[in-house]
């Protein structure tokens, strides 16, 4: 059965020293920056109140942290499908310096050598969604940038590739949901807890 009353609340994780210097942040396990602490605070109190069903985090640190720093990392489950994109070679690695070898990369299109391709990242996306639509009330998911577009573009019926077309801020909340019975964005990036 699908609840066509409820919302999913994407929280993607706060600034991490990554983030800051746009390296392709994977598999790696790295922590929250001081200001991604506050970031992940930030969120928290303007969550706070809202009556989650479920709470689904990631299993990696940043997001794990982002999750306690908003209050919610008791009740929450981790799904392992929540992870970042493997990003194989191009892990640790900006755009800019991957597209010195492939001008037109970007991982929507192009996936990950050596780490997961954008079937993959699709199937993963299903997964967590079919697990969502279960669920007979609000959600909330703390993941990662593009894995969270993936989930989003999956989550309006589109390919992976669409998620290209959303930019995800870090700390940011999104708001998915229905229109009628439609599955529809609701708000996107918001950025100012």
């Amino acid at each position: 059965m699908i609840f066509t009353h409820h919302k999913i609340y994407l929280i993607r994780h706060g600034e991490t020293e990554w983030t800051l210097s746009g390296k392709h942040t994977g598999r790696t396990d790295i922590p929250l920056t001081k200001n991604g602490e506050e970031q992940s605070q930030n969120i928290g109190r303007y969550l706070k109140g809202m009556g989650f069903q479920k709470v689904l985090t990631s299993p990696l640190i940043r997001a794990k942290e982002t999750c306690r720093m908003a209050g919610l990392f008791a009740h929450a489950i981790i799904d392992e499908d929540l992870r970042e994109w493997n990003y194989g070679d191009y892990e640790g690695i900006t755009s800019a310096e991957i597209r010195t070898k492939d001008p037109h990369w970007t991982i929507f299109t192009g996936g990950a050598p050596g780490g997961e391709s954008i079937a993959d990242i699709g199937a993963r996306a299903n997964r967590v969604l079919g697990t969502i639509r279960s669920i007979p009330g609000d959600v909330a998911v703390f993941s990662h940038g593009h894995f969270l577009r993936a989930l989003a573009a999956r989550w309006i019926d589109m390919p992976v590739a669409f998620g290209q077309q959303l930019v995800l801020s870090p700390a940011s909340l999104s708001i998915l949901g229905f229109e009628k019975e439609k599955p529809a964005i609701i708000s996107w990036n918001q950025t100012h807890f």
